[in-house]
């Protein structure tokens, strides 16, 4: 049985704040509705990735948690130092490089909601292997 991974809810407080926020980052507003009053859908996706994150507003139980309680969210890239210094030159906040070992290399930013994700190098993964 196939499985994919395909939707992350992401718990935020300001669905506006965050959609701006992913816009900067790079990701692509795929969706951006209100299906009823109260209710608002905000799906985003990363360059590249099969994976979307979900912002919303009055969707029950599929964001019922504290925004800022998702830890984690890997974003891999090929060249870790180039994604940074290009989402530094856009204004986000990137911690600096740390190298794991093993060629696997992170840096961590934080949504205005205090979700966290990391980019992540690993280095079997670039190139034509990517």
């Amino acid at each position: 049985m196939d499985m994919k991974l395909e939707l992350v809810p992401l718990p935020v407080a300001d669905v506006d704040r965050a959609k701006a926020f992913y816009e900067t980052v790079g990701f692509h507003v795929d969706v951006d509705v209100r299906p009823r009053e109260g209710m608002r859908v905000v799906q985003l996706t990363p360059s590249g990735s099969a994976c979307s994150v979900l912002l919303g507003a009055g969707l029950g139980e599929i964001t019922d948690v504290p925004p800022g309680s998702v830890r984690g969210l890997h974003l891999v890239v090929d060249d870790i130092d180039l994604a940074r210094e290009e989402l530094q030159g856009r204004g986000v906040d990137v911690g600096p490089v740390e190298d794991l070992g093993g060629g696997v290399r992170l840096a961590r930013l934080t949504d205005p909601d205090g979700n966290s994700l990391l980019l992540q190098q690993m280095d079997w993964r670039t190139g034509s292997a990517f």
